[in-house]
């Protein structure tokens, strides 16, 4: 298995994606993870990675805002590792995401 990317999904419209913002990236990257930030209105960068937002959630039921997922192999024959939904403190998300069991 490769590296493994924290890919967020986001809206420009969602104030918790935001605040979240100013530590998500730093946290994934000092636990040794890529991240990608996927905002709904860039359309190039959404378009590029929506079939691994869309393998998670085909109609988008159940999604949280910001939706995070754990990919490897994002531009080929992706895994999804594990995922975290919506808004929360930076030492819960850290806990969170380090908690996730990569296979």
């Amino acid at each position: 298995m490769g590296s493994i990317t924290v890919f967020k999904f986001s809206s420009e419209d969602c104030g918790t994606c935001h605040r979240m913002s100013h530590y998500d990236e730093a946290v994934s990257k000092e636990l040794g993870y890529g991240f990608v930030n996927v905002m709904l209105q860039d359309t190039d960068v959404y378009r590029r990675y929506r079939r691994l937002l869309l393998a998670q959630y085909p109609n988008k039921v159940g999604m949280g805002w910001p939706t995070y997922l754990l990919v490897s192999d994002p531009e080929g024959e992706f895994t999804i590792h594990g995922e975290l939904k919506g808004g929360m403190p930076k030492g819960d998300f850290r806990k969170r995401l380090d908690s996730i069991e990569i296979h």
